[in-house]
């Protein structure tokens, strides 16, 4: 058994209902769990707690208007905020902050030390959500918490950040953008045709951060072969360029063939190799310190079995 990996999992977050025939449901949690445990994985690691966020910290990257909105929204039991697909109930502020608590206490550990890597099973997800607005099913922005707990409290130069969720991380672009301390790297189905409709190859970074955003489209259909080649030809030799000090993952399961809203192919084989890929190209220069926080992922039996296969790369790559 080994305690230098830590998984987030807890059953506070099937409490965010987002209400009947909603992709985003509380089920996914279970069908993750189901995984987990089935290959002995939740066992392997360290459990972690979930602890709910400050405010001083969610207002490093939202506008505390956009914060207190929400929790208005929440408590006056409205169905959703700022669009439908972000649909919320009265407990979704709390189960927010609890995800975003747990995924900075989790940043925190790594950053002292207490743990190599860690992975957050935790909804809602966030990349979509920017700083004075919700999107895509997201409230506040996980992975970017985490990036600010890594620059601003351990004072990291170089944070890497890779989204492989079919949908680009339009928020968590949008708030690195001019930042050279993160690199921001996104492989997503081709705006043309997937939501958000942002995430073009021309966009790569504003100001001083011009050059740290590496945005790579793919058209429908498009699975293993050319994903697989994108991440040896460009993505590797990028990460391996930065030499990142921490590397987070945006890790959504939706670019999988038989996901309900993606566009694209990919294999349940292909996670597991994308992950391992991730880690020995970043091994030196992190020194194996890696944070994957769960995204998108909407069809139950892929989450059952490509989550697993994430997370075993996670605690037993060396």
């Amino acid at each position: 058994m080994t305690h230098d990996v830590g998984i987030l999992f807890d059953a506070a977050f099937e409490r965010h209902d987002t209400g009947p025939g909603h992709p985003e449901r509380p089920l996914r949690l279970g069908a993750i769990g189901a995984g987990l445990r089935s290959a002995g994985l939740l066992g392997a690691a360290l459990l972690l707690s979930p602890k709910s966020v400050a405010d001083d910290v969610l207002h490093r990257i939202h506008a505390p208007e956009y914060v207190r909105r929400v929790g208005e929204h929440c408590r006056a039991r409205k169905r959703f905020i700022d669009v439908p697909d972000s649909a919320i109930c009265a407990d979704s502020d709390e189960i927010a902050r609890l995800a975003a608590g747990g995924v900075v206490e989790a940043a925190r550990r790594i950053g002292r030390g207490e743990l190599q890597r860690a992975f957050c099973a935790v909804r809602p997800p966030g990349h979509h959500a920017e700083r004075d607005r919700s999107m895509g099913f997201c409230l506040y922005n996980n992975i970017a918490l985490a990036a600010t707990v890594f620059r601003d409290e351990f004072a990291l130069q170089r944070i890497a950040i890779v989204d492989f969720d079919v949908h680009h991380g339009n928020g968590t672009q949008h708030m690195f953008e001019s930042d050279a301390r993160v690199l921001f790297v996104s492989t997503h189905g081709h705006p043309r045709f997937l939501y958000p409709g942002t995430g073009h190859e021309h966009e790569t970074g504003v100001g001083a951060g011009a050059g740290f955003t590496m945005n790579i489209t793919f058209m429908p259909d498009e699975g293993d072969a050319a994903h697989r080649s994108a991440m040896e030809e460009r993505v590797l030799p990028a990460l391996r360029a930065y030499q990142p000090q921490v590397l987070l993952l945006s890790a959504g399961f939706d670019a999988h063939a038989d996901d309900p809203l993606g566009c694209m192919a990919l294999s349940d084989e292909h996670f597991g190799w994308m992950t391992g890929a991730l880690l020995e190209a970043t091994a030196d220069s992190t020194g194996g310190r890696v944070l994957s926080v769960l995204e998108g992922g909407y069809n139950l039996d892929v989450l059952r079995r490509c989550v697993p296969a994430h997370v075993r790369q996670l605690i037993e790559h060396r």
